[in-house]
């Protein structure tokens, strides 16, 4: 498994980015016995993702967009599976990975007082 990092800056040309992408791909592919890519972008349509696009081929470099720290987990925990496997578990741990989450009031609150007259408290 290698793992390789992209960081590309607002103001780097287009060509750049490419460039320094295929430097990046290569030294993965070099380091997979069998020359496969998985590459995860932030957003689609933005430059890393149009550029990386222009990189792969579908069979050994494939790439996932809006990519997330669970997908990212994933994607290097399952990294010694075949790369259409690797893909499905990294396209779920992202997918898994946003959630609504729901506020509640601490245990350890006390409760409010309640407007009952005869102070009973209602239970279910």
């Amino acid at each position: 498994m290698q793992l390789q990092v992209l960081d590309v800056l607002p103001n780097l040309p287009a060509d750049e980015v490419e460039a320094q992408a295929r430097v990046l791909l290569s030294i993965v592919q070099d380091a997979d016995e069998r020359g496969e890519a998985l590459i995860l972008t932030d957003v689609f349509g933005a430059t890393p993702c149009n550029t990386v696009q222009r990189l792969a081929d579908g069979v050994k470099v494939k790439v996932i967009t809006g990519a997330n720290v669970p997908m990212l987990w994933r994607a290097l925990n399952y990294a010694n599976e075949s790369l259409d496997t690797l893909i499905t578990r990294a396209v779920a741990g992202g997918t898994q990975g946003v959630m609504q989450i729901a506020t509640s009031r601490p245990h350890n609150q006390v409760s409010q007082p309640t407007h009952d007259q005869d102070h009973r408290h209602h239970q279910q």
